[in-house]
């Protein structure tokens, strides 16, 4: 249902249905048909919701800000409001808690139709004034796809299955870049990152390229600074995916990439094997270091907390370019930004992108074009090479 008023005519009229009181059903429906939800203008937004309740919550994970606050129930009705304040362009994920007697149940917004998914589950999406969805993460009639191959890999462990992305027109008598990805079928599933690749690829924003999706099979032991998944992406991955597929076997066209705990695993990685991977892209990166986010994370953190400490104590040039990415409303924001002058003071190339969004899968999707096309920046790419 198209919104017919403004969203600050809206508020307006939440006020006046407090002061209209009592107030009959119908005038509730009303109010709800004229509106789409929540509403978002400046930097307001009106969070709305109907059903009988004790108490409703909005319960989001913007850092720094309480992760549970409270609507107000307009007397009288089950209508209730809650009016937050959030900087223009920020992204939102949330869900409502309604608490009736002992019962807490978390849903998602029944007023809101956007969603958000990961592997937990499915969010609902506030969209402050200013945000808008990348038109290059829809899918592009226009561009050719790419089409995704199953590939067993030998190692010393046995064989791993790990999928991989071929550009459309892909040949065998070229040579394309590889990208190798951290939780790949996460990124496909929740990031969009085939269609990403297609769009991109087809606007000549980067090069066609080669992507291995790889997916971990316990990720809090491969992804903490681990020496067995180093040595199988750079001693037996990367060496077999370049001895079947027509890739430029040189740093410069190899690249890594991950989130979260995924990107500990990519600069890890790189700093095991300097040099090995020319380009990396770190999206909001689990880098707990000294006493900086330990207590919150736990123990399962000691070995990432090592790893850093140590990069930071001493830190070397592992890679030519790298870009970083974090949002502003995660608590991992003064990790990563401590991070960048770290890497840039070893010589190599850095770029660094904040959003206000939090530690999720569309933002880590929303900066997938300004990382890719500067890691691999299209025709260009080979004056890099």
């Amino acid at each position: 249902m198209p919104t017919t008023e403004s969203p600050r005519a809206a508020r307006l009229a939440i006020r006046e249905l407090e002061r209209r009181l009592p107030l009959r059903p119908e005038d509730v429906d009303a109010f709800l048909k004229k509106h789409d939800f929540p509403l978002a203008e400046g930097t307001s937004v009106t969070f709305v919701h109907r059903g009988m309740a004790d108490a409703v919550m909005l319960r989001h994970w913007v850092y720094g800000l309480p992760s549970s606050q409270p609507f107000r129930r307009i007397p009288g009705t089950d209508l209730w409001y809650l009016i937050l304040e959030l900087p223009a362009g920020s992204r939102v994920e949330y869900k409502l808690e309604v608490v009736r007697g002992p019962h807490h149940q978390w849903i998602a917004d029944p007023l809101n139709p956007h969603r958000a998914r990961d592997p937990f589950g499915a969010n609902s999406i506030c969209q402050a004034t200013g945000y808008e969805i990348p038109e290059w993460t829809q899918e592009d009639p226009a561009a050719r796809a790419g089409r995704i191959e199953e590939m067993s890999v030998p190692g010393s462990g046995g064989d791993h299955p790990i999928r991989v992305y071929l550009p459309a027109r892909y040949r065998e008598s070229r040579r394309y870049p590889l990208l190798v990805v951290h939780d790949g079928t996460d990124y496909e599933r929740y990031a969009s990152l085939k269609i990403v690749l297609d769009n991109l690829i087809h606007r000549l924003e980067i090069p066609s390229m080669v992507v291995a999706l790889t997916d971990p099979g316990n990720r809090m032991e491969e992804y903490v600074d681990s020496e067995g998944h180093a040595r199988f992406l750079v001693e037996e991955l990367v060496p077999h995916l370049e001895k079947e597929l027509p890739l430029r076997a040189r740093p410069g066209g190899r690249g890594l990439m991950g989130a979260s705990l995924g990107a500990v695993a990519t600069l890890s990685t790189a700093a095991r094997y300097p040099g090995f991977f020319g380009r990396l892209l770190l999206q909001s990166g689990s880098f707990a270091f000294s006493d900086i986010g330990l207590q919150e994370r736990g123990p399962a953190f000691d070995p990432v907390a090592d790893f850093v400490n140590g990069y930071r104590d001493d830190p070397v040039r592992v890679a030519e370019r790298v870009f970083l990415s974090c949002g502003t409303h995660e608590s991992l924001i003064y990790e990563n930004r401590s991070l960048v002058p770290l890497l840039q003071a070893t010589g190599m190339d850095v770029r660094y992108e904040e959003a206000r969004d939090g530690h999720h899968w569309e933002n880590w999707r929303d900066r997938l074009r300004t990382g890719l096309s500067w890691l691999f920046p299209g025709p260009l790419w080979m004056v890099y090479e």
